[in-house]
């Protein structure tokens, strides 16, 4: 039974713990590279050196009489058996300090108050600020729950993140928005920017799914919202700028072209098979041979091309091989700028294999496979060394998944394979984001002992 506390005892409990918060608060003030506490301290000494100054003034000048009376009258308080008259000075001195720089934190506060921000959460604000400034430039390409995942670990680590999302969907909401509006598929650029959005209620609004109505059943909000701005723009090229502004993304999403496209994959036993949507279920006993992008000269953004040239970090993945990582290395610009970067290529291999997709393809093939599209080899491939749980890995084989290991890779890119712990615990065997996020920023550290 739940102990209920009488009032008075509630109300002491409340203030307590208000105090506790208020002092983790004000400790919370030192932590390193706030830019705060310099200042403060600048703060101090300038009132310290005006003090100083003023009684130089007051002294030596035309006020000696004001500071005569003022010395007699400190004097006056403290009978000098009692307290010293320097000490009296000193403690008024201090007194003053404390009371100039209470002043400085309420006006502060009131400020914050007036122009809508919560006090209380402005510490956060600026530690978030200045600590994700000094974030590391990472690219993540790719598409689907893989590649939000990663976003949303790695947004707690940098503000420089710039997600390149494959748009070549062509099933559920996207592929009917699609072919209504003739736009790029909206799906995972909707799913991005729910993980680096800093509003969780924007975000819980993008990915909310309507479940009836005529014509928006089956719809995101998130998606419709795209396609919105997508008509009023002429296209979501021009609207990219207004949809990171709405939605306090931190950082970028663009998607790899800004034009529609078509997948279409070549496989094994000679035919060929257009869009998305209709792969895994056309496979059969074939397996993909290759993919490629229909128009081929897709056009990409400006500023996709030069967060690639700046980037410290490109992630592949993680995602599906086919149809979420190596499309969206099939607009050539976006190619282009990957082979000629000096940033670290990293991919990041799935946990599971694919049905329909990676069945029995090993990792050395998803390397070569990689290579074959890009035209460069990823500088690590970064793989799960957990055990996936045998009730999670019971569900899989259900529909043919297996776990996806460096067992059995050839000397020929094991020096490139690194195993890290990066299983989330669950019912289903994903990356942990904040794990991953970890791993692959360490990696970034350690770039000259590779």
């Amino acid at each position: 039974m739940t102990q209920v506390r009488p009032p008075g005892q509630r109300r002491r409990w409340r203030l307590r713990l208000r105090g506790r918060r208020a002092a983790r608060g004000r400790v919370r003030w030192l932590i390193p590279g706030l830019g705060v506490k310099r200042w403060f301290v600048l703060f101090a000494v300038c009132s310290l050196v005006g003090a100083f100054s003023f009684l130089h003034l007051t002294w030596t000048g035309p006020l000696h009489f004001a500071a005569t009376r003022w010395i007699l009258y400190l004097n006056a308080l403290t009978e000098p058996t009692v307290m010293p008259l320097w000490m009296v000075g000193l403690i008024v001195t201090l007194l003053a300090l404390v009371g100039a720089v209470t002043s400085m934190v309420m006006l502060n506060r009131s400020i914050l108050k007036a122009i809508g921000n919560d006090p209380n959460t402005a510490l956060d604000q600026i530690h978030q600020t200045r600590t994700l400034s000094r974030g590391a430039r990472v690219v993540a390409v790719g598409g689907g729950t893989g590649l939000s995942q990663l976003l949303s670990g790695l947004k707690a680590h940098s503000g420089h993140i710039t997600a390149l999302v494959t748009v070549a969907d062509d099933g559920g909401s996207s592929g009917r928005l699609r072919e209504a509006l003739d736009m790029i598929a909206p799906g995972d650029l909707t799913d991005c920017y729910a993980a680096l959005s800093d509003s969780p209620v924007l975000a819980r609004l993008l990915l909310h799914r309507f479940h009836r109505g005529e014509g928006i059943e089956g719809h995101t909000f998130g998606n419709l919202m795209l396609a919105t701005l997508s008509e009023e723009q002429g296209g979501l090229a021009g609207a990219m700028q207004d949809v990171h502004e709405v939605l306090k993304v931190r950082g970028k999403v663009y998607p790899a072209t800004t034009a529609p496209a078509t997948l279409v994959a070549q496989l094994s036993d000679g035919r060929e098979v257009r869009g998305e949507s209709q792969l895994a279920s056309a496979l059969g006993a074939a397996h993909i041979e290759r993919v490629r992008l229909e128009p081929p000269n897709l056009p990409t953004l400006p500023a996709v091309v030069e967060a690639i040239r700046e980037a410290e970090l490109i992630v592949l993945g993680p995602g599906s091989l086919y149809t979420s990582i190596i499309p969206a290395l099939l607009v050539p610009q976006v190619a282009a700028a990957i082979r000629a970067s000096d940033a670290p290529l990293v991919y990041v291999a799935a946990i599971m294999t694919e049905p329909g997709e990676t069945d029995g393809l090993a990792l050395e093939r998803h390397d070569e496979a990689i290579m074959q599209h890009l035209g460069r080899k990823p500088d690590l491939l970064l793989v799960n060394q957990q055990s996936v749980p045998s009730d999670v890995l019971a569900r899989y084989a259900q529909e043919g998944a297996v776990p996806l290991t460096s067992l059995g890779i050839s000397t020929r890119i094991r020096p490139r394979v690194r195993l890290a712990a990066l299983l989330e615990h669950g019912p289903t065997a994903h990356h942990d984001p904040q794990a991953l996020a970890r791993v692959l920023l360490r990696l970034v550290e350690r770039r000259t002992r590779w």
